[in-house]
């Protein structure tokens, strides 16, 4: 049902976290991999996870990320666009790297890949798209202002582009994860008294693993999912509600 035998796909911020789960479950579900990352050496380790993968080494805050990494995929049948990165400021304190970053990176990266890539997949009348969202898009920490605007302006460009791309077999979707345990996420988890709040704002009661996360990608970008497209889909353990 989740076969992706023959298809090429690129996992934007793949080194590490839910990008290099989905990396491993796409690879395992048959599917030629690329790995993203800004570091090369973190890259590289990535690999020995993914059988069969390829490194494909750029930083998404470049306005050349598209043409940069075609240059080393050529054209896919899916696209990922994972990569984000965050600071954590007040809202009176956001510097104007802090905003630019974010934006570059959490939101124009993503058109850049689509305007990049979807043609060919448009053209083929088959292709998945999906974007990293997260449940900040419903509950912003006050501290993430820049961060979790990124991330809502992500999923209405998801609702805008799949209206348009749905007549081609394209499906085009967001997926908005809680708090999983990731390596961004270490160091805030660590402090006792932080996690245990938001554990309560928890109904499942535990952190996600990256995995958790890995069903829902794995069913997008399938033919068993040819049938979803434009949707915002948590997957937080109820953190939204």
């Amino acid at each position: 049902m989740f076969d992706l035998t023959g298809k090429k796909a690129l996992i934007t911020g793949s080194s590490q976290g839910i990008g290099l789960a989905a990396a491993a479950a796409l690879a395992q579900a048959g599917a030629k991999v690329y790995i993203n990352g800004s570091n090369p050496e973190k890259v590289h380790a990535a690999l020995e996870n993914v059988p069969g993968a390829v490194p494909a080494v750029c930083d998404l805050g470049q306005a050349d990320c598209g043409a940069i990494l075609y240059g080393i995929t050529g054209n896919i049948d899916i696209l990922i666009s994972n990569a984000s990165v965050q600071y954590r400021s007040a809202w009176d304190c956001i510097t104007d790297e802090e905003f630019d970053r974010q934006i570059h990176v959490n939101f124009r990266a993503a058109l850049k890949l689509i305007q990049t890539y979807a043609p060919y997949m448009l053209e083929r009348k088959w292709g998945r798209i999906i974007t990293t969202g997260s449940v900040q898009q419903r509950k912003p920490h006050k501290d993430m202002l820049i961060y979790a605007a990124a991330k809502a302006a992500q999923v209405n460009m998801v609702q805008n582009l799949a209206k348009q791309f749905a007549p081609f077999g394209v499906t085009v979707n967001n997926i908005a994860p809680g708090v999983i345990e990731t390596p961004r996420n270490d160091a805030a988890l660590a402090d006792e008294s932080y996690k245990k709040q938001v554990l309560n704002g928890i109904p499942a009661s535990y952190i996600g693993q990256p995995e958790d996360c890995c069903g829902q990608i794995l069913l997008l970008c399938s033919e068993a999912g040819r049938y979803i497209t434009g949707e915002d889909i948590f997957i937080d353990g109820g953190m939204q509600l």
